[in-house]
């Protein structure tokens, strides 16, 4: 979802607003407990990459990063996600569906490593063992409390920490920071920035995104949208890259594009002589033959530094 103002803004209406939403932040934090009973552990290590707030923050490319080194390690990696915004519950393993059948992120973890979308997770990590998985990477999930986790890292946006601080409706939080963190083994900053972690002890590591080697796009003329947790990120992505930005198109986050959205974007870029570009999670919701004439930029998550994290494997993949 897309962050409303008032989330962030001091005038008079945004300060009305936090206060007058609080009282039900409250109750919706006090659904959010632990339950540690009764939770199903599957006969593989489950990492989990989640976070504490509503909206983007990299977990996605973090979750693909991890998979890639446990790969490395000479592991099966096998993702486990709800698929947000598809109609399927699961569990099902991804393979040749659409997005409007398991979401977007599942068809860019399936392009990674095997997917499976369950909103039922221990009935999808039992799925994943049984097709050959011997490491779960659970894409989001950290309020979930149905499936053990052996590992649980959170992501935290760099520049943005957890916002004002209070829990949704009127702020971003899914639950209190002390709380949150109190259940995550490490926690991962996504790009610059300090935020406060309210005397986590953990590990701390450092993530940032780059772009994958392939297109310059130094000087182009191009028309960026994307329909992603934090649109801004991505048109600045682009602009460090050179790219000459003549228009950019927020929507929000998952948003299912119609014809009429396409039209209106092709016919901006025509009018600019400028390429289309959005993201790759983004261009996945696009049926193929809708996505000619649109480039997209993918990019890639970097842990850092590499011992912590490759400690934080190791650990795992000890015999259980």
């Amino acid at each position: 979802m897309r962050a409303p103002d008032f989330w962030d803004g001091d005038d008079l209406l945004s300060r009305a607003l936090v206060a007058a939403l609080t009282p039900l932040g409250a109750l919706y934090g006090a659904t959010v407990r632990r339950k540690s009973k009764g939770a199903w552990r599957a006969p593989v290590p489950v990492i989990c990459v989640g976070n504490l707030t509503a909206g983007g923050t990299g977990k996605t490319p973090v979750a693909i990063a991890l998979a890639g080194m446990a790969r490395a390690k000479g592991k099966t990696p096998f993702f486990l996600t709800r698929g947000y915004g598809g109609t399927l519950r699961g569990p099902v393993l991804v393979a040749g569906h659409s997005a409007a059948e398991v979401g977007d992120e599942p068809l860019l973890l399936a392009a990674a490593a095997p997917t499976v979308v369950s909103r039922d997770r221990p009935a999808g990590a039992r799925l994943a063992a049984e097709r050959g998985a011997d490491v779960v990477v659970m894409d989001d999930g950290h309020q979930n409390f149905a499936l053990a986790k052996d590992l649980s890292l959170v992501v935290v946006d760099g520049e943005r920490g957890f916002g004002n601080g209070r829990l949704l409706p009127a702020g971003p939080l899914r639950e209190t920071v002390v709380q949150g963190l109190a259940r995550a083994d490490a926690v991962i900053v996504m790009g610059g920035g300090v935020p406060a972690l309210a005397g986590f002890s953990g590990a701390v590591l450092r993530a940032r995104l780059e772009p994958y080697a392939g297109e310059d796009w130094k000087g182009q003329r191009v028309v960026a949208f994307a329909g992603i947790g934090r649109p801004e990120k991505f048109f600045a992505t682009l602009r460090s890259l050179g790219a000459d930005i003549v228009h950019t198109v927020p929507f929000g986050d998952h948003h299912p594009y119609t014809q009429d959205d396409l039209d209106r974007l092709k016919s901006l870029a025509g009018r600019e002589g400028a390429r289309l570009v959005t993201t790759a999670k983004d261009l996945v919701r696009l049926a193929p033959a809708a996505r000619q004439g649109i480039a997209a930029l993918a990019v890639r998550a970097v842990l850092d530094p590499q011992p912590v994290v490759d400690e934080l494997l190791d650990s795992l993949f000890q015999p259980r």
